[in-house]
């Protein structure tokens, strides 16, 4: 038995033991709501283990975890497009039917959905580039005024504002001092010497701020979940907390 088996069967037996344990003070109740702690902590565990090397428990509690969001994101549009749109509002299921025309307009997006189907074919593949190009496009119609509006418009309603001699007036200096440094950096028609050479290192001053402010968001982020995941170990299943 070499090194990695035998830890796999330790952790196993170990794992085993402390639900036993468990169990047997009364920490965790013998119903389904022990048995999915249970499970919810031997699958968090697999998990972690990939800090010690990639091994089978990780890829079994990767694939089920796949395996799980799969099943359940069929679900939701099965119920919420598939049927809830399709069936219910044109077929008339579920007491909901459509009446007159007003229901043929389902089969407009049900006709692109097809068309996308096509893309497992040989010869009528190409069909499905009417879908993709419409929905690419009309992603790209909804997507672009949005950012224009979240990051352009707002950006320049920060620099057209009146500086002043506060606090707010001094961020509102930096934000405009960062965003022509930036658009120096980025002018890429003018060589980079004198003048513009030091006001470009400026910008990249203020993009490494930004990179590392956005890194920095990151791993709080993940910090969090990290925090949340050993919480729930430690209190919802060992109950040490």
């Amino acid at each position: 038995m070499n090194a990695d088996r035998a830890a796999f069967l330790g952790f196993v037996l170990l794992f085993a033991a402390a639900n036993a344990y468990l169990l047997a003070t009364g920490r965790l109740a013998a119903n389904w709501e022990g048995l999915g702690i249970m499970a919810a902590a031997g699958f968090s565990l697999a998990l972690y283990s990939f800090l010690y090397q990639d091994n089978p428990m990780f890829r079994f509690a990767e694939h089920v975890f796949v395996g799980v969001a799969a099943a359940y994101v069929f679900g939701q549009y099965w119920y919420q497009v598939l049927y809830g749109e399709l069936f219910v509002r044109f077929a008339g299921l579920g007491g909901d039917a459509a009446t007159g025309s007003s229901g043929w307009w389902v089969l407009v997006p049900t006709a692109l959905g097809l068309l996308m189907l096509t893309r497992l074919s040989g010869r009528a593949a190409w069909l499905s580039r009417i879908s993709f190009a419409f929905f690419v496009g009309l992603g790209a119609g909804f997507t672009v005024p949005r950012y224009v509006s979240s990051f352009l418009l707002a950006q320049l309603e920060s620099c057209l504002q009146p500086i002043t001699w506060d606090w707010n007036g001094l961020n509102l200096l930096l934000i405009l001092v960062g965003v022509l440094a930036v658009l120096v950096y980025f002018f890429f028609s003018l060589e980079h010497r004198g003048v513009v050479g030091g006001v470009s290192r400026v910008g990249v001053y203020f993009l490494m701020l930004s990179f590392g402010a956005s890194f920095g968001y990151t791993v709080m982020a993940r910090l969090s979940l990290l925090i949340g995941r050993i919480t729930f170990l430690l209190r919802d299943w060992l109950h040490v907390m």
